[in-house]
């Protein structure tokens, strides 16, 4: 990605954290830049473009996440413990980055992506869940299966955390130590 991509899709994602996704606009990011909107949209001509760069790039840093949890693990409990611990660290840590990723396309809130956005997002996803697979103990079926389920139910813990944010109802426990809690339920015997 050219240097200017890299910081349109920057700026976009600050004005999400700002203000979601109503604060996406063409003419908030040429402010924000310096720049023209024509710049802008040179970049991206029209906003699924720019959001759908916006959500890949964050897709990379979940997956580099996932990945590095799973490389760094003694073992296969120690990776399950790990990975769903840096998932749910790293969307907790922005809850307007994982609604762009998860939340929106599940209540229409995204505009249509560019057509090849699928495949990259499979090129991503397919090289996290081996990575992780590997860790859990072999690249076989059943271990994919348990990496993209360990990845579910990160992002389920998420969800609901999102959720209570949302509407304004605080959870009982800490999402951190509903995270361990959950880790280890999902691999209860540390190495």
């Amino acid at each position: 990605m050219s240097e200017r991509k890299a910081r349109i899709t920057a700026e976009a994602l600050a004005l999400l954290r700002d203000g979601g996704m109503g604060a996406v606009t063409f003419d908030a990011l040429a402010a924000r830049l310096g720049i023209s909107k024509q710049a802008v949209i040179y970049w991206f001509p029209n906003k699924a473009q720019l959001l759908g760069a916006v959500a890949l790039g964050c897709l990379r840093e979940e997956a580099a996440v996932a990945i590095a949890a799973a490389r760094d693990a003694p073992g296969p409990e120690a990776a399950r413990r790990n990975v769903v611990q840096a998932l749910i660290g790293f969307h907790l840590a922005d809850l307007a980055r994982f609604r762009l990723m998860y939340a929106a396309p599940q209540i229409g809130a995204r505009p249509t992506w560019a057509p090849d956005i699928l495949d990259r997002v499979h090129a991503i996803t397919t090289e996290q869940y081996g990575t992780v697979a590997r860790a859990l103990g072999g690249d076989t079926e059943e271990a994919r299966r348990q990496a993209v389920a360990l990845h579910m139910a990160a992002l389920g813990h998420v969800l609901l955390v999102g959720l209570t944010d949302a509407v304004g109802d605080p959870m009982r426990h800490s999402p951190q130590t509903l995270a361990r809690t959950l880790a280890g339920l999902l691999a209860p015997h540390p190495p």
